[in-house]
């Protein structure tokens, strides 16, 4: 599943760094926090690794 937002990508690669014990957990917040809970190093990747070009910084709900 790609990113919908630059803001978006950038959790998913803080979750990300924290599964593979590149980041502490107690670094994390927000959004990513969550991600890294409920999310597999795959979905992670997946997400982190969007194209940034042409998103927007944040998705309005």
């Amino acid at each position: 599943m790609p990113a919908k937002s630059k803001a978006q990508q950038k959790a998913a690669g803080a979750a990300l760094a924290t599964k593979r014990g590149d980041m502490k957990k107690s670094a994390l917040k927000g959004a990513s926090k969550s991600m890294e809970k409920s999310m597999s190093e795959k979905e992670l990747h997946e997400m982190a690794s969007t194209d940034r070009k042409g998103k927007p910084e944040h998705v309005s709900q």
